[in-house]
C-alpha cells in the first residue's frame, strides 16, 4: 500500500475548529433566540441555560450556532461512550427526524456499560495517575469505579468508600487510591502528605498542599491547615507482602494491603521562623475528638455529608465533571477553588451543586452521576458548535489564551489514550472479540505503548502533537491501523466495499468518512478522493487506492480531536 501525495495535506494541516468542513458549505444556521431544548423539559437544565446566557449578554458575546447532527453526535459518543459512534450509529441518528432525538440518544447513552467504561477510564487516572505506581491494582481500582457506577451509588457514598478502604488491593478494589499515595516509612512526617493532597485536591477541590510549609499568601488558608487534615491519615499504613510463587517457584511481591494504625497522638509541623506548632483533627473548623479510634472514619463521614456547609465535595465534582464535557471549568486548574481563584460562574457553580447535593425528598439528585451528566449535556451551551461566528466576533472567548470561559461555543478537546484506542477500533472494527477480558488485555496493551511513547500524568493528557517519530510511527503504522487496513472480514472497511448499499464511488467515499470523522466529505475532498480511486487501473490498485483513503483519514489530525 502507498501513501499518495495526493493524501498529505490530510496530515501536514492542524484542524481548526473554525476550519471548512461539509457543513460549512451550507449556510450558518441563524441564532435561535427561543429557548434551545434538546427535547428534554427540566428545570436544572433551564437553570443553567439562563445562568450562561446571562453571562453571554452581561459579556455583550454572540454564541456560536447550534452544532449540526453530524458534529454533535460525534461529541456526545466521544464524551459519554467515550469514542466516536460507529457507521450504523451515525446513519441512524442522521436519519431519525424525531424533536427530542439528542435528548433521547442522551439517555440511552448514560444507560450503556461504555458510559460506566468512559466514568471508570477518567476516574482511574484521577486516582492513580497514568503511570501507575509499584504495587497497585489498576485493574481492581477500575472494577471498583465500574461497580459503584454500575449500582449508581451516589458520588458522596463512593467518596466515603475510597477514604475509609481498608485490606487488599486485589480484593478491595478501593485500597489503591491511597495505597498510591504511601510509601516509606509510616513513622515519617512526610509519608501521609501525599495522600493528604490527594484526598483534598480530588474530593473538595483544594490544594492544600500549598499550606504545607507556609500559610497561603492569597486566601485565608493557613499551614494549620494542611496538618489537620493530615492528622485525619495518620492512622493508615500500607503492607506490602511477598512470598513464594507456587506457579513460579519465585519469591515475589504478592499483593499489599491497607490496614489500620495506632496512632492517637499530635502531629506537629515547623513554621518557616523555626518555631514548631501542634495539629490535631479538624474539619473547617469542626474539630473531632483527637482520641477518636478512627480518625479517617470521622473525615470520610464529614465528606459524604459535605459538613462544611458549601457543598464543596458537590461542587468540586461539578467543577471537574463540566471540565472533563467541555474542556474546561468554572475554575482553572480545575482543582484550586477558593477566594483566590473566583469562578468564572459563581452563581451556576454554587446553585447546581446545591440542587445536585440535595435528596430526592427536596427536589435534589442526591449526587447521582449520569442525572449531573444528563443535565450538562442538555444545556444549550454544550449543543453549540465549535466554530467561532462568521464574523469572529466571540473568537476571544479562548480559555487557552487565558481568558475566562464564556462557553460560548464549545471548545476543541484532545482525545485520550482510552477515546483514542476506541475510536480507532469503532472506525476500523479491529479488535471486536466479544470476549471483554481479552479486549480489555488487548486494550492494556496498547495504552501502556501509547503512554511509554507519548507521555503524561494524572494532571495532563499525553500529547499527540509533539511531532516524534515513534509518535507517528505508532499512529501511523500501528497493528490496529494496520489490521484495519487489510480490508478481512468484519471490518468496516471491507464491510463498505462489498456493501450492495454502497452502490458507487461516490458513496463509498461518504461512508468512510462518516465511519472516520463522523461527517461527510466537503466538494473538494470528494473531488480528490474520487479522482484517486479512478485513477486505478486494477481491481487490487482500487482496494489500495481505498486503503490509502482510510489511512489519511484515521491519521489526519480531525480525527484526533473532540470538537
Amino acid at each position: 500500500m502507498l501513501t499518495s501525495s495526493l493524501l498529505l495535506p490530510l496530515l501536514l494541516v492542524p484542524f481548526q475548529a473554525d476550519e471548512a468542513t461539509a457543513a460549512d458549505e451550507a449556510a450558518v444556521e441563524p441564532r435561535i433566540e427561543t429557548p434551545f431544548v434538546t427535547g428534554l423539559i427540566d428545570e436544572n437544565v433551564r437553570f443553567i441555560n439562563e445562568r450562561i446566557r446571562t453571562s453571554w449578554r452581561d459579556n455583550e458575546v454572540e454564541p456560536s450556532p447550534l452544532a449540526d447532527d453530524a458534529e454533535w453526535v460525534r461529541r456526545v459518543y466521544l464524551d459519554l461512550a467515550g469514542r466516536i459512534p460507529r457507521l450504523e450509529e451515525t446513519n441512524a441518528f442522521l436519519a431519525d427526524k424525531s424533536e427530542t432525538k439528542r435528548a433521547d440518544l442522551i439517555d440511552d447513552l448514560l444507560d450503556r456499560p461504555e458510559f460506566i467504561e468512559r466514568f471508570a477510564d477518567q476516574w482511574t487516572v484521577l486516582l492513580l495517575g497514568r503511570q501507575v505506581p509499584d504495587r497497585t491494582n489498576r485493574e481492581a481500582m477500575h472494577k471498583f469505579l465500574r461497580d459503584q457506577i454500575a449500582i449508581e451509588r451516589p458520588w458522596n457514598e463512593v467518596v466515603f468508600d475510597l477514604v475509609t478502604a481498608e485490606g487488599r488491593f486485589d480484593e478491595n478494589g478501593a485500597t489503591n487510591f491511597l495505597l498510591s499515595k504511601l510509601d516509606g516509612n509510616p513513622r515519617d512526617e512526610d509519608y501521609h502528605v501525599e495522600a493528604t493532597a490527594a484526598v483534598t485536591r480530588l474530593f473538595l477541590g483544594m490544594q492544600v498542599q500549598c499550606t504545607q510549609c507556609h500559610n497561603h499568601p492569597f486566601n485565608d488558608w493557613q499551614q494549620d491547615q494542611f496538618w489537620q487534615f493530615n492528622s485525619f491519615l495518620r492512622q493508615i499504613r500500607r503492607n506490602d507482602v511477598r512470598g513464594v510463587n507456587p506457579q513460579t517457584g519465585q519469591d515475589e511481591d504478592l499483593y499489599s494491603e491497607l490496614l489500620y494504625r495506632n496512632y492517637d497522638g499530635e502531629v506537629y509541623y515547623e513554621e518557616r521562623s523555626g518555631l514548631m506548632r501542634v495539629a490535631y483533627p479538624e474539619y473547617f473548623g469542626v474539630a473531632i475528638d483527637r482520641n477518636a479510634e478512627n480518625r479517617r472514619g470521622e473525615l470520610a463521614s464529614m465528606l459524604r455529608d459535605d459538613a462544611d456547609g458549601g457543598n464543596l465535595v458537590a461542587q468540586a465534582f461539578l467543577n471537574r465533571t463540566w471540565s472533563q464535557l467541555f474542556g474546561y471549568g468554572f475554575t482553572r486548574p480545575v482543582d484550586d477553588m477558593g477566594p483566590h481563584n473566583p469562578s468564572s460562574h459563581p452563581e451556576l457553580l454554587e446553585e447546581l451543586a446545591r440542587r445536585w447535593a440535595a435528596p430526592a425528598s427536596e427536589g435534589g439528585a442526591g449526587y447521582d452521576i449520569r442525572t449531573l451528566v444528563r443535565w450538562i449535556v442538555n444545556s444549550e451551551a454544550y449543543n453549540l458548535t465549535s466554530r467561532f461566528n462568521r464574523d469572529g466576533s466571540n473568537e476571544y472567548d479562548d480559555p487557552a489564551a487565558g481568558e475566562t470561559p464564556l462557553f460560548s461555543h464549545m471548545y476543541v478537546k484532545t482525545l485520550s489514550a482510552e477515546q483514542l484506542f476506541d475510536s480507532l477500533a469503532a472506525a476500523t472494527g479491529a479488535g471486536q472479540t466479544g470476549d471483554y477480558e481479552e479486549a480489555r488485555r488487548t486494550r492494556e496493551r496498547w495504552l501502556r505503548d501509547f503512554v511509554r511513547i507519548f507521555g503524561g500524568s494524572e494532571e495532563e493528557e499525553p500529547t499527540l502533537f509533539s511531532g516524534t517519530i515513534p509518535q507517528a510511527l505508532l499512529m501511523m503504522n500501528g497493528q490496529l491501523i494496520r489490521g484495519a487496513l487489510e480490508g478481512g472480514p468484519g471490518s468496516v472497511l471491507q464491510g463498505i466495499l462489498t456493501d450492495g448499499a454502497y452502490g458507487n464511488d461516490r458513496e463509498r467515499i461518504e461512508a468512510l468518512y462518516l465511519a472516520a470523522l463522523t461527517r461527510k466529505p466537503t466538494t473538494r475532498e470528494l473531488r480528490a478522493f474520487n479522482g484517486h480511486v479512478n485513477s486505478a487501473r486494477t481491481a487490487d490498485e482500487k482496494l489500495w487506492a481505498y486503503q490509502d483513503m482510510y489511512w489519511a483519514l484515521l491519521n489526519c489530525n480531525e480525527f484526533i480531536f473532540n470538537h
